[in-house]
């Protein structure tokens, strides 16, 4: 211990002659530390370089002079989630992207009903006008974006980073010392902002690691007025020469951020209700019930029209604007959620990425990793190589062919449009030019087409979830140990203050809890040390057979260290260390279940809407929407032909004109799926985020669960009701018409 800081305090001195000699930094040079930049490169979100490339590209091509105000904000958000990029960068990009997607969104949108041999859309040129024109205040509010974003993960770790200086405070009051055990400790983004204070005062950006510190903490002062006052208690606790003054103020300031958790946690649970309910209402609710009446809309709108451009206007409605609608409320929703405990996601450290992968046994010594995405990306392409059959069978020139006998249900079922103006579907003969048939209508191609749903769903939940299985069970085990080492360290601290050493200790206490998760943590460890001759610090942080191998949690990794270090100060200190991280652990675990009882009500509406309510709600919806389909076709092909027949009904004729051949289920279905995927998708994100705060790995989890269960179970249903209702259908009509 003195060794390391007579090392470091030589190196002190050792730059500050440099300095004194001329070799200090160039002033007006930004200094920058290999080791700072090394470490952002390798945790910084890819996505955000990218960003900053595209920012720094079009500030070239295009550089705007920003309004000061905008500007000041621009940098705010920008320092926050350390980007390098300037407001002139991001004012250019949102700009050109703006005019890119108007140009080009807009000629493609003109040019799509070309394809399907009708005549440009007014309505569609002007949805790529209007959505260029959207991007560009949306794309400049990108870095707040990212901002929140950064600040919603940030302060998930606040808890754990003030209980982090804390604890290592209790034994060694030495601030910068303590900021450096967080960031070992802590996940990104927390650990960079913590890296970045020190840095900082390296590179003698600030000459002190109060001032640097101090610099940080103004950016939380509008976020987080907790965290600051805990931070400076943290600090006044430096100035105090009694030592249960100063260990009081360390105890303060960890109850100021356990309180001000709570409390902003319950403001916010009670705030919840009205956001989410408009949510539920606009995003969900009624788009689903809009669903019910739409068959009919659409088959007065089909009058005349390619049923496929009827199918466009829904797409871009349900899978383009409500989704993105909705996406964006539900991040503006979770931008308010205040600190919380956010749980690390262990899948990025070393030693476990691999447990990503699906991997295959070649023998006892090695297997093969194979990318979850071979699996996805293959299961979709033959579902929908499936589903697709229909149009390709028809693009071959197959012709109709019935999968019942003697119904008429066919699988392909294509029918003519209006050959003539004011003459409905079908009345000029099943015979017609290849260009006038549009379909298929036939139930078989509608339930052909649940199969490219249920390829889409399942292979995205399939990709999530073999990501996630392998990793996830050792992150419950681990969390099984955090939930009771409260208990553990207590017994540990007791031992340790009845003056046994800690090898001793260990070996009673495994003992003592023997059949738990912590006794198979504490068994580990004293095997270790006897059987294979290791120290107490070996026998926990060895890299192949060290006890946290099997349990990578930071919190008991965190304590682990403290231990190490408090024990070499003797037993006694040590104990007293134990005691109180035992203590913390447990009123972070009281408060941590306080809080999911707060969010349980809008939780529990939430995952009932994922797991059953909406896929269910539109499953009966397509069902009714095939048998509606079904019925206009028929009625209007079997009338179509009556009015040919005779003068008397040709005002039946033509009052029928008005009515279409409705949209195909075949595109509907796909339409309505695709959102009921986006929608789940988006749901599930939300929900985790409210309970859980930033858990990377448990969304991956509850993605993998829910598109794959709710997604079937829409299929399911949709499947089932089309069925049901067409046979009803057709018995009607059968008995009616005849």
């Amino acid at each position: 211990m003195e060794q390391d800081e007579l090392q470091q305090l030589r190196e002190k001195y050792k730059a500050k002659i440099k300095e004194e000699f001329g070799e200090a930094p160039v002033k007006g040079v930004e200094v920058s530390s290999r080791e700072y930049t090394e470490f952002k490169q390798e945790l910084y979100p890819t996505h955000y370089s990218f960003y900053e490339k595209m920012c720094n590209f079009s500030e070239k091509l295009l550089k705007l002079k920003v309004n000061p105000k905008k500007a000041e904000k621009y940098q705010k958000s920008i320092k926050t989630c350390h980007l390098n990029v300037t407001p002139s960068g991001v004012t250019s990009l949102a700009i050109l992207t703006g005019i890119l997607l108007i140009v080009f969104g807009t000629l493609f949108l003109a040019g799509l009903p070309v394809l399907f041999g009708s005549e440009p859309l007014l309505i569609l040129i002007l949805f790529g006008l209007i959505a260029g024109m959207v991007s560009i205040p949306l794309l400049q509010r990108v870095p707040h974006f990212m901002a929140n974003t950064w600040r919603i993960k940030a302060s998930s770790q606040m808890v754990q980073s003030v209980f982090y200086m804390v604890t290592f405070m209790r034994h060694t009051s030495n601030l910068e010392r303590a900021i450096k055990f967080a960031a070992d400790h802590l996940e990104p983004p927390i650990s960079l902002d913590f890296r970045k204070i020190l840095w900082d005062v390296e590179t003698q950006k600030y000459s002190t690691i109060r001032d640097s510190a101090n610099e940080y903490l103004e950016s939380w002062k509008e976020w987080d007025k907790e965290f600051v006052e805990a931070f400076h208690l943290i600090e006044s606790s430096l100035f105090e020469s009694a030592e249960e003054r100063r260990l009081a103020l360390l105890d303060k300031s960890l109850d100021v951020i356990l309180t001000g958790t709570y409390e902003n946690m319950l403001h916010y649970a009670h705030n919840l209700k009205s956001p989410m309910t408009m949510l539920h209402m606009l995003g969900i609710i009624l788009p689903i019930l809009g669903l019910v009446i739409l068959p009919l809309v659409v088959s007065f709108m089909s009058s005349g029209s390619n049923p496929i451009i009827i199918s466009l206007y829904i797409a871009l409605l349900y899978n383009i604007s409500i989704p993105t609608s909705v996406y964006f409320l539900g991040k503006t929703i979770l931008s308010k959620r205040p600190a919380g405990y956010g749980s690390t996601d262990i899948s990025e450290q070393k030693g476990f990425k691999k447990l990503r992968n699906v991997n295959i046994p070649l023998g006892k010594k090695f297997s093969i990793g194979i990318n979850p995405a071979f699996f996805a990306i293959t299961l979709f392409c033959v579902a929908a190589l499936i589903g697709f059959s229909p149009i390709i069978l028809h693009n071959l020139g197959t012709a109709d062919f019935e999968i019942i006998p003697g119904k008429d249900i066919k699988m392909l079922d294509y029918v003519c449009r209006p050959c003539e103006e004011g003459m409905p579907a079908n009345s000029c003969g099943i015979e017609c030019d290849e260009d006038k048939k549009v379909g298929p209508y036939g139930m078989g191609a509608s339930l052909l087409s649940l199969l490219i749903i249920a390829g889409l769903g399942v292979s995205i939940g399939l990709y999530f979830s073999l990501r996630s299985k392998n990793v996830i069970k050792i992150r419950q085990k681990t969390k099984e140990l955090e939930d009771e080492f409260s208990s553990a360290l207590f017994q540990l601290g007791n031992r340790l203050g009845d003056g046994i050493p800690a090898e001793i200790a260990f070996a009673k206490v495994a003992v003592t809890m023997q059949g738990t998760t912590s006794g198979d943590f504490f068994t580990v460890t004293e095997r270790n040390m006897t059987s294979l001759g290791m120290g107490l610090e070996q026998a926990i942080f060895d890299s192949k057979v060290g006890a946290l191998v099997n349990f990578p949690s930071k919190v008991i990794e965190s304590s682990m260290k403290v231990l190490i270090e408090s024990a070499k100060k003797g037993p006694l200190i040590a104990a007293r260390a134990l005691l109180s991280m035992s203590r913390y652990i447990k009123e972070i675990h009281r408060v941590e279940e306080r809080l999911k009882d707060l969010m349980s009500d809008v939780i529990s509406s939430m995952k009932s809407q994922i797991k059953f309510l909406t896929p269910a709600i539109a499953g009966i919806v397509i069902g009714i929407t095939s048998m509606i389909s079904g019925i206009l076709t028929k009625l209007t092909a079997r009338l179509g032909s009556i009015t040919s027949g005779g003068d008397g009904i040709s005002e039946t004729g033509e009052l029928l004109s008005i009515f279409g051949i409705g949209i195909p289920t075949f595109y509907f279905q796909i339409v309505v799926g695709i959102y009921i995927v986006q929608i789940i998708y988006i749901l599930t994100v939300l929900s985790n985020g409210i309970e859980n705060g930033s858990d990377k790995l448990g969304e991956r989890f509850m993605l993998g669960k829910n598109l794959i269960s709710s997604t079937l179970l829409y299929c399911f249903l949709a499947g089932v009701v089309m069925i049901l209702f067409n046979l009803f259908s057709s018995s009607i009509l059968t008995g009616a018409l005849t």
